[in-house]
């Protein structure tokens, strides 16, 4: 179940990273993939900051957006 759980959160984080990066997004299907990747560099930015967003489902998609954007704003440095 936590896989499944994982990539929902990633989805829906990096959907909602290509809607706030707008033109830096590359398509629904690699979004959501970088947002599964974002959230795995969310929580490690968090982690190395000793930030700790809320707890549960809305920190989970809170830390996956935050992760995703970065992953999005660096993937959209090489993408030019």
């Amino acid at each position: 179940m936590g896989l499944l759980y994982a990539l929902l959160i990633g989805a829906i984080a990096g959907w909602l990273a290509g809607k706030i990066m707008k033109g830096g997004g590359f398509g629904l299907l690699i979004n959501i993939i970088l947002g599964i990747v974002g959230g795995l560099v969310g929580n490690w930015v968090f982690g190395a900051l000793e930030i700790s967003i809320a707890s549960g489902a809305v920190g989970d998609i809170i830390t996956g957006v935050i992760g995703a954007t970065i992953v999005l704003f660096i993937a959209g440095l090489f993408k030019k």
